[in-house]
Protein backbone atom coordinates (compact mmCIF):
# COMPACT_ATOMS: atom_id res chain seq x y z
CA UNK A 1 0.00 0.00 0.00
CA UNK A 2 1.31 3.47 -0.83
CA UNK A 3 0.97 6.75 1.06
CA UNK A 4 -1.59 7.89 -1.50
CA UNK A 5 -3.88 4.90 -0.92
CA UNK A 6 -5.07 6.14 2.47
CA UNK A 7 -5.24 9.67 3.83
CA UNK A 8 -2.46 10.47 6.26
CA UNK A 9 -3.38 11.10 9.86
CA UNK A 10 -2.83 14.58 11.25
CA UNK A 11 -2.18 15.55 14.86
CA UNK A 12 -4.78 17.97 16.26
CA UNK A 13 -5.16 19.40 19.71
CA UNK A 14 -8.53 18.73 21.35
CA UNK A 15 -9.33 22.44 20.97
CA UNK A 16 -8.59 22.40 17.22
CA UNK A 17 -10.60 19.18 16.79
CA UNK A 18 -13.60 20.66 18.63
CA UNK A 19 -13.42 23.90 16.61
CA UNK A 20 -13.25 22.02 13.30
CA UNK A 21 -16.04 19.64 14.35
CA UNK A 22 -18.21 22.69 15.11
CA UNK A 23 -17.40 24.21 11.72
CA UNK A 24 -18.30 20.93 9.98
CA UNK A 25 -21.61 20.70 11.87
CA UNK A 26 -22.47 24.30 10.96
CA UNK A 27 -21.54 23.91 7.29
CA UNK A 28 -23.28 20.59 6.76
CA UNK A 29 -26.45 21.72 8.56
CA UNK A 30 -27.29 25.40 8.61
CA UNK A 31 -24.74 26.26 5.90
CA UNK A 32 -26.24 23.84 3.36
CA UNK A 33 -29.74 25.04 4.19
CA UNK A 34 -28.77 28.70 3.73
CA UNK A 35 -27.03 28.11 0.40
CA UNK A 36 -30.00 26.10 -0.89
CA UNK A 37 -32.28 29.04 -0.09
CA UNK A 38 -29.92 31.45 -1.90
CA UNK A 39 -29.85 29.23 -4.98
CA UNK A 40 -33.64 28.81 -4.98
CA UNK A 41 -34.16 32.55 -4.56
CA UNK A 42 -31.73 33.35 -7.40
CA UNK A 43 -33.32 30.68 -9.63
CA UNK A 44 -36.69 32.42 -9.19
CA UNK A 45 -35.20 35.60 -10.68
CA UNK A 46 -35.40 34.19 -14.20
CA UNK A 47 -32.94 33.32 -16.97
CA UNK A 48 -30.11 31.34 -15.40
CA UNK A 49 -27.64 32.14 -18.22
CA UNK A 50 -27.41 35.78 -17.20
CA UNK A 51 -28.21 35.41 -13.51
CA UNK A 52 -25.10 36.52 -11.59
CA UNK A 53 -26.68 35.81 -8.20
CA UNK A 54 -27.43 32.22 -9.18
CA UNK A 55 -23.89 31.57 -10.46
CA UNK A 56 -22.33 33.19 -7.37
CA UNK A 57 -24.50 31.05 -5.08
CA UNK A 58 -23.57 27.87 -7.00
CA UNK A 59 -19.87 28.78 -6.74
CA UNK A 60 -20.26 29.39 -3.00
CA UNK A 61 -21.99 26.01 -2.71
CA UNK A 62 -19.05 24.30 -4.47
CA UNK A 63 -16.52 25.90 -2.12
CA UNK A 64 -18.59 24.96 0.91
CA UNK A 65 -18.93 21.33 -0.22
CA UNK A 66 -15.16 21.16 -0.80
CA UNK A 67 -14.54 22.45 2.74
CA UNK A 68 -17.02 19.89 4.13
CA UNK A 69 -15.11 17.09 2.35
CA UNK A 70 -11.77 18.46 3.60
CA UNK A 71 -13.00 18.70 7.21
CA UNK A 72 -14.61 15.26 7.09
CA UNK A 73 -11.38 13.65 5.89
CA UNK A 74 -9.23 15.60 8.34
CA UNK A 75 -11.42 14.75 11.34
CA UNK A 76 -11.81 11.07 10.38
CA UNK A 77 -8.03 10.67 10.23
CA UNK A 78 -7.04 12.98 13.08
CA UNK A 79 -4.93 11.91 16.01
CA UNK A 80 -6.40 13.99 18.80
CA UNK A 81 -4.32 14.72 21.82
CA UNK A 82 -3.43 17.22 24.40
CA UNK A 83 -0.58 19.60 23.93
CA UNK A 84 2.68 17.66 23.97
CA UNK A 85 4.80 17.64 27.12
CA UNK A 86 7.20 20.54 27.56
CA UNK A 87 10.18 18.19 27.48
CA UNK A 88 12.08 19.78 24.59
CA UNK A 89 11.59 16.76 22.33
CA UNK A 90 10.35 17.59 18.82
CA UNK A 91 6.91 16.19 18.08
CA UNK A 92 3.69 17.36 16.40
CA UNK A 93 2.14 20.29 18.22
CA UNK A 94 5.51 21.86 19.09
CA UNK A 95 6.85 25.26 18.08
CA UNK A 96 10.31 24.35 16.87
CA UNK A 97 13.35 26.55 16.37
CA UNK A 98 16.03 25.18 14.07
CA UNK A 99 19.10 26.43 12.27
CA UNK A 100 19.06 25.69 8.56
CA UNK A 101 21.77 26.97 6.20
CA UNK A 102 22.87 29.49 8.83
CA UNK A 103 19.36 30.92 9.29
CA UNK A 104 17.12 30.53 12.32
CA UNK A 105 13.68 29.15 11.43
CA UNK A 106 10.73 29.05 13.86
CA UNK A 107 7.62 27.05 12.94
CA UNK A 108 4.82 24.88 14.24
CA UNK A 109 5.27 21.20 13.49
CA UNK A 110 1.85 19.74 12.72
CA UNK A 111 -1.38 20.73 11.01
CA UNK A 112 -2.23 24.19 9.73
CA UNK A 113 -5.56 23.80 11.46
CA UNK A 114 -3.89 23.91 14.90
CA UNK A 115 -2.44 27.37 14.30
CA UNK A 116 -5.50 28.82 12.57
CA UNK A 117 -5.33 32.24 14.24
CA UNK A 118 -1.54 32.43 14.42
CA UNK A 119 0.92 33.86 11.95
CA UNK A 120 3.37 31.02 12.62
CA UNK A 121 4.65 29.10 9.64
CA UNK A 122 3.51 25.48 9.73
CA UNK A 123 5.48 22.44 8.57
CA UNK A 124 3.94 19.00 8.42
CA UNK A 125 5.59 16.25 10.42
CA UNK A 126 5.43 14.32 7.13
CA UNK A 127 7.57 16.88 5.26
CA UNK A 128 11.26 16.09 4.68
CA UNK A 129 12.26 18.63 7.36
CA UNK A 130 9.53 17.47 9.75
CA UNK A 131 10.45 13.78 9.42
CA UNK A 132 14.13 14.50 9.96
CA UNK A 133 13.70 16.33 13.27
CA UNK A 134 10.96 14.20 14.90
CA UNK A 135 12.01 12.95 18.35
CA UNK A 136 15.17 15.10 18.42
CA UNK A 137 15.98 17.65 21.14
CA UNK A 138 17.89 20.89 21.49
CA UNK A 139 21.46 20.54 20.28
CA UNK A 140 20.79 17.54 18.02
CA UNK A 141 21.99 17.81 14.43
CA UNK A 142 20.61 15.91 11.45
CA UNK A 143 20.04 16.40 7.76
CA UNK A 144 17.25 15.93 5.25
CA UNK A 145 17.09 15.59 1.50
CA UNK A 146 15.54 18.66 -0.13
CA UNK A 147 13.28 18.31 -3.19
CA UNK A 148 16.23 19.40 -5.34
CA UNK A 149 18.20 16.35 -4.12
CA UNK A 150 20.64 18.21 -1.89
CA UNK A 151 21.23 17.14 1.71
CA UNK A 152 20.59 20.00 4.10
CA UNK A 153 21.99 20.10 7.64
CA UNK A 154 19.59 21.06 10.44
CA UNK A 155 20.34 21.82 14.07
CA UNK A 156 17.47 21.78 16.58
CA UNK A 157 17.70 24.82 18.85
CA UNK A 158 14.44 24.59 20.80
CA UNK A 159 11.03 22.88 20.96
CA UNK A 160 8.12 24.17 23.04
CA UNK A 161 4.43 23.18 23.02
CA UNK A 162 2.19 25.40 20.89
CA UNK A 163 -0.23 27.47 22.96
CA UNK A 164 -3.34 28.99 21.32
Amino acid sequence: MTDTATPAASYLTQEAYDRLKGELTQLSGEGRSDISKKIESARDEGDLKENGGYHAAKEEQGKMEARIRQLTQLLENAIVGHAPADDGIVEPGMVVTVEVLGDKLVFLLGSREIAENSDLEVYSEKSPLGKSILDLKSGDVTSFRAPNGKDIKVKVLDAKPFVD
